[in-house]
């Protein structure tokens, strides 16, 4: 076993994670050469928001990283438990996002319509289920009680759960690297539930394929950054985003759906629920801003799906925060839901609630930082000179740098995701 303690494969969860970020870094600068040699660029889109063509395919060489990294885990001795012939799911997990990442580039190179990449992510879905890695209870935190699944419901609701964090990881693929940060950092702290499980249960089998994906997701995600991040030189297309949703939903699944939380104690409840909280936390952000957007737009004689200005990264922008900063403001958000969920399975609970809270207060403290400033700034030039006379507004930052800002059908230049996202309704 590696070094971390009994049961805890911390070595070699490493070594999962170091060969991912790099394989994937590497294969992401091949791909880019080979689509930018074949003139495959996508044209720019009367909703796009970036002002030059780019490569898109950057699931592609994420997915290179990510097989690679699971064929080394399954040479690792301390890592075969989550292998066959104890669990199929690490080959299902392959298997399903073979298919997606496939729908996804057939998608970044012609652009799909809806209806077919529906049928895509749910047969990418459907095959993981069948395969092995599918939800066998569903815990019920209020009644204290767990569902028992029987095979239809289990796939069923599997699949219907990984279309659902697809879609919304799509969703908020919107500016350079921002989800490919958000899903490192779920990656990490799925990884980081799933090393305590390890920890606390002596090396229990449910725990080791949630670790495994979770080292992986961490490091393709960590490889494509230096490629995706502000000013990116490669979309990771709809290929990369659906990827990430499906490897967050087979994680979240083969961590919680898989255990029988009601024979837990209160606080080893809060603990188990912490993936599903993850990945809440994870497309939080974008379903917080698709339902704000069509509440908005329904409320004013508008169609859902029509354009506007209003989405959450616009907002930060006209806040006064650059591209970079709406990122990483985005970043500190997610890790403070992220973190501060696991911390509920490592401390006590107050202690937890702390930390949670903690990271809410930054999170918050800095998505104010430019309504600090004019404050300090307006307060400077004297209550006499009012704002707007005297003194140059706050300029807003140009949409053009964005990777492309993810919405419903129809945001036309108005943040919907140019390049690198259009989600399926």
């Amino acid at each position: 076993m590696g070094a971390g303690g009994a049961g805890v494969p911390l070595r070699e969860l490493g070594l999962v994670f170091l060969v991912a970020c790099v394989i994937t870094y590497l294969a992401t600068g091949v791909v880019r050469s080979a689509v930018v040699r074949s003139g495959r660029l996508m044209e720019i889109r009367e909703r796009d928001v970036h002002d030059m063509p780019k490569p898109r395919l950057g699931g592609v060489a994420m997915y290179t990283g990510f097989v690679a990294a699971v064929l080394l885990a399954d040479q690792l001795p301390a890592l075969t438990r989550g292998f066959k012939p104890v669990t199929p799911e690490m080959d299902a997990v392959v298997w399903g996002a073979f298919i997606i990442v496939a729908v996804g580039a057939i998608d970044d190179l012609v652009e799909l319509d809806a209806a077919t990449k529906l049928i895509g992510q749910i047969l990418g879905a459907l095959t993981m289920s069948l395969m092995g890695l599918s939800w066998t209870f569903i815990y019920i935190p209020f009644a204290n009680t767990t569902v028992v699944l029987d095979q239809f419901q289990s796939v069923a609701w599997t699949t219907l759960f990984a279309v659902i964090v697809m879609n919304a990881i799509n969703f908020v693929d919107g500016l350079d690297g921002l989800a490919a940060g958000l899903g490192g950092i779920s990656g990490m702290a799925l990884l980081a539930f799933s090393v305590i499980i390890l920890n606390d249960q002596g090396g229990t089998v449910a725990a080791y394929p949630p670790a495994i994906i979770g080292a992986a997701l961490l490091g393709i995600c960590a490889g494509f950054l230096p490629h995706n991040f502000e000013p990116s030189r490669i979309f990771m297309g709809d290929s990369g985003a659906m990827l990430l949703g499906l490897l967050l939903a087979a994680a979240s699944t083969s961590a919680s759906g898989k255990i029988n939380m009601a024979l837990y104690g209160g606080a080893d409840t809060v603990g188990l629920m912490v993936p599903l909280l993850v990945v809440l936390g994870a497309f939080s952000i974008p379903v917080t801003d698709l339902v704000m957007a069509v509440v908005r737009r329904t409320k004013n004689g508008r169609s859902p799906f029509s354009a506007d200005k209003m989405h959450l990264h616009h907002r930060l922008l006209e806040l006064g925060h650059t591209h970079r900063r709406v990122v990483l403001v985005l970043y500190a958000w997610m890790l403070a839901l992220a973190m501060g969920t696991v911390s509920f399975a490592a401390f006590p609970s107050y202690v937890a609630a702390l930390i949670l809270l903690g990271g809410i207060i930054v999170a918050a403290a800095l998505t104010a930082i430019p309504v600090l400033k004019d404050r300090r700034d307006a307060t400077g030039r004297g209550a006499g000179t009012p704002r707007g006379r005297g003194a140059a507004p706050r300029a807003k930052a140009p949409l053009a740098a964005t990777e492309g800002a993810p919405g419903t059908p129809g945001d036309a230049a108005a943040g919907s995701q140019g390049v690198d996202s259009h989600p399926v309704g």
